[in-house]
């Protein structure tokens, strides 16, 4: 039978389950790769575009554009246009963006502790499949 601690756990998650519609959406735009990495990347200062690139490895410029125009649709990135020769833009993070910055810590904490372990859990498996 369960005890007043399960149903509690139980209540939590059903709360959870029922935000879902609410919740979606929002961590659609911000939990992708390239959203938390450019964010993370744009945290102590803003970045042009090609800073960025190099800054994130493996990034298509595609997916950086992309990502940008979203991020800054989201109001988590501003887009200035400098005046310089030839005109340049400086991406930075907003207010909104940067009330970001703790979950992601606490992320990037999470995989560093956990990436090991997660990466011998791979092949783990992998070498079962094999």
């Amino acid at each position: 039978m369960p005890d007043d601690a399960d149903k509690a756990d139980d209540i939590d998650i059903d709360t959870s389950l029922i935000n879902v519609h609410q919740t979606r959406p929002v961590l659609e735009q911000i939990a992708n790769k390239w959203s938390v990495l450019i964010l993370t990347v744009l945290c102590p200062k803003p970045a042009r575009f090609n800073q960025l690139m190099r800054r994130l490895d493996g990034i298509t410029h595609k997916a950086l554009a992309d990502a940008l125009k979203r991020l800054e649709r989201n109001g988590l990135v501003q887009r200035q246009v400098l005046p310089t020769t030839p005109i340049g833009v400086e991406y930075s993070i907003t207010p909104l963006g940067l009330s970001l910055k703790t979950p992601f810590e606490a992320l990037y904490d999470w995989a560093l502790t956990h990436g090991p372990t997660l990466k011998n859990a791979q092949i783990a498996y992998d070498e079962s499949k094999a």
